[in-house]
């Protein structure tokens, strides 16, 4: 496949679907977009494996049937590897990595956080809870951080102070989509709540169907809340450390996160009877500060 098709399936797969492709393409230079489109794409298509196992559709060869979880997901990733592995030796055999090869070769993209994606995947599908807080950052290492050093690097952005900062913002902006979606993760199977936490504050995993929160809950919930804000206070500082349209997107995504957690606040930490939910208004106002550069 012709490099110039492949990249125009990860475009078209990346407005389609990707909101966040959306906002950081926005005020992106226009010979970046595409290698953002592509990008997306293959954090796309990985996440799909792992929870949907398949492809989109916009870059599978043909309209296959999805796979269950078990063995034959983890059988998909491992052959997703293997062809990462092509990639990076000049020999891609699908649309994606097609795509990602050049992107990779342009900008000197090192293979490792494009690997801890696909190792995140792997543990989804053997793990649905988490004992310490600790093992929880260990996963957002694996499945935020690095598609935020992927970003960094298609701006040659390579320094491991601004790598540390995007990593604490990354692992903030997934714990707040964590604390968000409590009840929904909770329906599915999956509960990112340490269990240590669960046990010191004295709350069941069966608490989290409930029609609302306890108040063990809630008093929970603000302590994980504290926690993010805390990791998004910690990698503030990178928004001034870069500038342009990355300097607009970090400070956006940051914003976005932090009134998120501002949200479960305001609604008394219960995000168990209401999904706490930016507001098209609220982030039109999110996008014009941030562009305006106001603190």
């Amino acid at each position: 496949m012709v490099l110039e098709e492949a990249q125009r399936r990860c475009v078209k797969l990346a407005r389609k679907h990707g909101e966040n492709f959306t906002v950081l393409s926005l005020l992106a230079p226009r010979a970046l977009r595409t290698h953002l489109a592509v990008i997306y794409a293959y954090c796309r298509a990985v996440d799909d494996l792992g929870d949907e196992g398949k492809l989109p559709r916009e870059l599978d060869s043909g309209d296959r049937e999805a796979v269950p979880p078990g063995a034959e997901r983890l059988a998909l990733l491992d052959a997703f590897e293997r062809e990462l592995d092509l990639a990076y030796d000049g020999r891609p055999t699908s649309p994606l990595f097609v795509a990602l090869g050049a992107t990779v070769r342009e900008f000197d993209l090192p293979r490792e956080p494009f690997a801890r994606l696909i190792e995140a995947n792997r543990t989804d599908q053997t793990t649905t809870r988490y004992a310490t807080y600790a093992a929880l950052v260990n996963y957002c290492e694996h499945s935020a951080t690095p598609v935020g050093r992927l970003v960094l690097g298609l701006y040659r952005v390579r320094d491991a102070e601004s790598e540390r900062l995007s990593d604490a913002t990354c692992t903030a902006l997934q714990l707040a989509n964590f604390w968000q979606d409590v009840k929904r993760d909770a329906a599915m199977g999956r509960i990112y709540l340490p269990q240590e936490d669960l046990a010191r504050f004295d709350v069941a995993e069966g608490d989290l169907s409930a029609d609302r929160g306890s108040e063990a809950f809630r008093r929970l919930l603000e302590f994980e809340v504290e926690r993010a804000r805390s990791l998004f206070a910690e990698g503030l500082p990178l928004v001034d450390r870069v500038s342009g349209h990355l300097h607009v997107d970090l400070a956006l995504f940051s914003r976005g996160g932090l009134a998120i957690l501002d949200k479960i606040e305001r609604q008394g930490y219960d995000t168990i009877a209401h999904r706490p939910r930016l507001s098209r208004a609220e982030k039109g106002w999110i996008f014009l500060t941030a562009v305006a550069g106001k603190r």
